[in-house]
């Protein structure tokens, strides 16, 4: 993997051009990316900036951010060849730190449960996790040394884990939303991944100007701090089995682990957040669901017509059409099946 740090490292020192940075991306997204699929889109010619902290430094940006450089398409055809006119802000906050943009990375349609192509590069026949597969995959893979991804319930901190990257998902509002296709306004955070914490910090310290990000010195052992309550223990066919096996491994690597007693406050908020996540995703995505209804992925349309109350729509075999119950007080909605 390409380390931020060090490449910013090897630029302020002179012994790597920012150009030559840029090129070595390019040059392995070039050769990976066409069995990764991680990449959307991708600008060949890309170049440095001439000033900034992230000089040399190439980005990928999740397809549901916007970008004037690049299509946004949202992982859906509705928004087949969609180009917006204006970057989002979290995009500009790369560009003046310095950072090039070299692509859209691949996401699940709408940021939701719909798998993508991407292949996960530690092991192919595995998922990249989602919804922001492209971005870890692009990093896991050695292409870019950082990128966006997005995060409602777990799509930057899965996918990391997934592709054995570092992830950071910040505090609510330190990187703004305002540009990105939300899920859940309430929930999604825009989130960073890179090669390692410090790679991490590097860019995000540059990205918001706070030099209080960077690390002032090195961890000799970290604190590692898990949460067992009924809450939040996943059972052992869910996980429970892999979190025992993992404080093992750390204690064994000699950090010290210790349980976390959370407020009951956070009890509620685990309780409430598919509540919340439903409720604005039908409000994030009415257009869609109304307009484009039998366009819309399948998975995630299974899942707004459940928490809608809404029957699923059905293929008629004999007649040749979608069957839909549309929404309580309605007639049923006869569409037929467009063509492949």
């Amino acid at each position: 993997m390409m380390s931020l740090a060090e490449l910013q490292r090897r630029i302020d020192a002179g012994d790597l051009s920012a150009d030559a940075a840029i090129a070595q991306s390019l040059e392995a997204i070039g050769a990976h990316d066409k069995t990764i699929g991680a990449f959307v889109c991708r600008n060949e010619a890309a170049r440095a900036a001439s000033a900034g902290p992230l000089r040399g430094i190439a980005v990928g940006i999740k397809d549901i951010i916007d970008t004037a450089d690049f299509p946004t398409q949202m992982g859906s055809a509705i928004y087949s060849g969609w180009q917006p006119r204006a970057d989002a802000p979290v995009v500009m906050m790369l560009k003046q730190a310095g950072a090039t943009i070299v692509g859209k990375t691949r996401t699940t349609a709408f940021a939701s449960v719909d798998p993508t192509a991407t292949l996960n590069p530690r092991n192919p026949h595995h998922t990249p996790g989602g919804s922001s597969s492209g971005s870890a995959a692009a990093v896991a893979a050695g292409m870019i040394p950082l990128a966006l991804g997005t995060q409602t319930g777990g799509s930057v901190i899965r996918p990391a884990s997934f592709c054995g990257v570092a992830a950071i998902k910040p505090s609510f509002r330190l990187l703004p939303t305002v540009g990105v296709k939300c899920f859940s306004w309430t929930l999604d955070t825009v989130g960073l991944f890179a090669a390692g914490v410090k790679d991490l910090a590097h860019g995000l310290s540059a990205m918001t100007n706070r030099r209080e990000l960077l690390p002032a010195a090195a961890i000799e052992t970290p604190r590692i701090g898990i949460v067992t309550q009924d809450f939040a223990a996943a059972p052992e066919a869910a996980g429970g089995e892999a979190l025992r096996i993992a404080t093992s491994a750390v204690e064994r690597a000699g950090a010290p682990v210790r349980a976390l007693d959370l407020p009951e406050t956070m009890a509620e908020a685990w309780r409430i957040q598919p509540t919340v996540q439903q409720f604005e995703a039908h409000q994030a995505l009415a257009w869609e669901y109304r307009t484009h209804y039998y366009a819309m992925p399948p998975l995630l349309r299974a899942r707004l017509d459940e928490s809608a109350g809404t029957a699923p729509a059905t293929y008629d075999e004999a007649r040749g059409r979608w069957f839909a119950r549309g929404c309580a007080g309605h007639r049923p909605i006869w569409r037929r099946r467009r063509r492949a």
